[in-house]
C-alpha cells in the first residue's frame, strides 16, 4: 500500500469511488450528476458521505446511492482492506485526500486525474528510499 496525501476536487474523487465499487452497473443519469454519490456497508468495503443534506435514492446491488449537499467528507475503504482512503473538505469542493492506495487505486487515481505521472513517480522513489533505510537499519 503506498501513502497518498494531495489536494483534489469532491468532484474527482466521486469519480475515483465510482470507477472503484460500481461503474459497471451506475445508472446514467446517476453518473452525470455530481450530487449522487454510492455509499456501502462495511462487509463489502465502506464508503461513506459526510453532508449537510443526504437523500437517499435507490439501491442496486450492495451500493445504495444518495444525493448530497455540502459534502464535509468521503470516506473509501476496499472491500479487500487494501485501500482506505478520506477526503476531507478544505473549502468549496476543494479538499484533501489522504490515506493508503492499493497499485489498483493508484491507477484509477491517475485515470480519473487526482493522481499525475510525476506525483506517482515522487510517491514511488520516496517509497523505495524509504524501504531502502529501513534494510540498511536491518544490517
Amino acid at each position: 500500500m503506498t501513502k497518498i496525501e494531495t489536494k483534489t476536487t469532491l468532484e474527482k474523487f466521486r469519480k475515483f469511488v465510482i470507477s472503484n465499487c460500481c461503474a459497471s452497473f451506475i445508472p446514467k443519469e446517476y453518473m452525470e450528476d455530481p450530487t449522487v454519490f454510492p455509499e456501502r456497508d462495511p462487509p463489502d468495503g465502506t464508503i461513506h458521505v459526510e453532508a449537510v443534506s443526504k437523500v437517499p435514492l435507490n439501491q442496486i446491488r450492495n451500493v445504495r446511492f444518495v444525493k448530497v449537499a455540502e459534502v464535509l467528507g468521503v470516506l473509501y475503504s476496499s472491500k479487500s482492506g487494501n485501500t482506505n482512503l478520506k477526503w476531507r473538505q478544505i473549502k468549496g469542493n476543494i479538499g484533501k485526500l489522504s490515506g493508503y492506495a492499493s497499485p489498483n487505486s493508484i491507477v484509477n487515481l491517475l485515470h480519473v486525474g487526482i493522481l499525475t505521472p510525476s506525483q506517482i513517480q515522487q510517491i514511488l522513489s520516496a517509497s523505495k528510499a524509504s524501504q531502502q533505510g529501513m534494510e540498511d537499519k536491518e544490517e
